[in-house]
Order: C-alpha cells, then structure tokens, then sequence
C-alpha cells in the first residue's frame, strides 16, 4: 500500500469542509488535482471514503473511521517536521559533554554561558570525568563532545587542537619560592608533593616525563579531586603541579600558581569527537563556541596574573 502525504491531506481538508471548493482553497490543490488524490487514496484503502452526488458530499463508514487515523497520522508528520526543523535551526535539541575535570571547572561553564546566549532551547549535559573517560564516552557514543588531552589511540576519532596546556606550580601563599617567577621541578620537590590519583593522565603525565630526566618523584599525599588539592597546598601541606586550565580555581582556592620548568610539561588540549558520525547541529554550535572563545589568548592573560 503506497499512501502519500497528498493524499491524506486531501482526504481530511474534503471531510473537513464536505466541500471540494473549500478543500482546494485549503490545501492550494486545484479541483483535477484534488480529485485524483481522493481517487487514488480510495484505490489504495480498497473501497468508496467519500459519497459525493451534484449536491452534498458526506463520508461513508469505513470514511468516518479512518478520518481521525488520517489525522493523527498528519498531526505526527507535522510534528515531526517541525521537531526536525527546529533541530537544524538550534531552537530545540541536547546535547551531551564530556570534559576533564580543570576544563569542566574553569573554562566550560563560560563555554556554556556564550551557547546558551545563542541555543536557549538547547539542553546541555555535562559529565565531568578524568580524560581516559572523556575519550571512552566519545568512542562509545555517550557523548557528541569531549573536550580532554590528545588521545593516544585515535583511529576511529577526530581531534581539534584548542590549545596547548602546561603544567604549573602550585605553592602556599607563604613557601619560601613562592617570590620567584619560575620554578625547577628540583626545587619544587624539595617540599612534600601531592598529585591526583592514578589513573589521572596529569599524574601518569608528571612520571613519564620526570622519569626521562632520571627523577622519581615522591607523592606524600594522593586525591581525585583538582580543588581538593588546591585546598590543601593553600593550608601548607605541601605542594602539587595542576594544568595553567586551573589558575584561576588556584588562586580563589588560596593557592599561588608559578611557572614550572626543568622540564616543563606541555600537552594539547582539544575537542574530540567520533570520525565516523557526523556531528549534530546541537554539537556543531557547541565546537564552534569553544573555537571562538579563543583559549590560548584567555590562558595567556590568566599566565600573566599568575606572575603579578
């Protein structure tokens, strides 16, 4: 059975009306037109919808009964076009987001103030995981939008640099170095270390790259949590190295943030998204938000008050 969307709405604006006159003004179909729709839906149901003679039109039995199907079905169609439309037109739709935890805290909620300046209708999801995470809720299709380091293993993803991220130091307000500028990681071991907890890429990252300098360093204090770790070097307990992404979160913490060097630890930090599956329109607005907040220069500007 081939029903076209034609047809039904022909079928309706006649039953509506019980007039062919009306029922052309309604639905713009000229009255040749209008009748070969009601004849061809007919062939296709099996039988007579309509009773027409020169002077009243009316429905026959099995019309009555297919007339609010008819309508539901018209009603659906409808609907779904305008669902649709109103996705490609970003006036309705989510989205869903991964981030690392120092993107998600910092630079995201901003990232999601400037989207819904432009999509208000637009509902938004956050999953704030560490960035092996982000990567395997990309891949298994979680979510749209990561935003995390670059993966290592990325055949089936795509990767958009943002901007290129560097491990800071992060020291109490009275540590004795906290007057210089720059920082050696010698000098900042010389003071109890704490770092977040393994599988965190940041800690995995801090030992690989010290390793190749011939030091290992000794970890006095462990937590899964960024902000936990500005909290307790801002009491004195020590000191940590967090991404340049949490400056800002340092220093409202009570911590002070310093260049750290000798060797100093860099890795790009980008959008990822599955390479396969055409993002939505949702998702599009989103990336296109984070390339234009313009990171680098916003992390250049959060490096030169670390200094002051």
């Amino acid at each position: 059975m081939n029903i076209t969307i034609k047809q039904l709405r022909a079928f309706v604006a006649v039953s509506r009306t019980q007039s062919f006159t009306e029922a052309c003004a309604a639905i713009h179909l000229s009255q040749p037109a209008l009748s070969i729709a009601i004849k061809n839906l007919e062939e296709e149901v099996g039988g007579q919808l309509l009773v027409r003679t020169t002077r009243t039109l009316s429905l026959t039995a099995e019309g009555e009964a297919f007339l609010p199907t008819a309508e539901r079905l018209l009603a659906d169609w409808d609907n779904a076009l305008e669902e649709v439309h109103n996705r490609f037109a970003l006036k309705r739709g989510k989205i869903a987001i991964a981030a690392m935890p120092s993107f998600a805290l910092n630079q995201l909620p901003e990232a999601i103030r400037c989207y819904r300046e432009n999509y208000p209708q637009i509902n938004v999801t956050v999953h704030d995981v560490l960035a092996e995470d982000v990567v395997d809720m990309v891949r298994q299709g979680r979510c749209e939008v990561g935003i995390s380091f670059e993966p290592a293993e990325s055949e089936d993803l795509l990767f958009e640099p943002l901007f290129q991220d560097q491990l800071v130091a992060v020291l109490p307000q009275t540590h004795r170095r906290v007057t210089q500028a720059v920082i050696s990681w010698a000098e900042l071991l010389e003071s109890d270390f704490m770092s977040l907890q393994r599988p965190s890429s940041i800690r995995l990252m801090i030992e690989q790259k010290l390793e190749e300098q011939g030091v290992t360093p000794v970890v006095e204090f462990e937590t899964h949590q960024l902000a936990t770790i500005g909290r307790m070097v801002a009491t004195g307990l020590g000191v940590s190295a967090v991404p340049s992404l949490c400056i800002a979160q340092m220093a409202e913490l009570g911590a002070c943030c310093r260049q750290l060097e000798q060797p100093q630890i860099t890795r790009q930090v980008g959008v990822v998204t599955r390479r396969r599956y055409p993002l939505s329109m949702a998702a599009q607005g989103m990336v296109q938000v984070l390339r234009d907040m313009n990171l680098p220069t916003l992390l250049e500007a959060a490096a030169g008050r670390m200094e002051r």
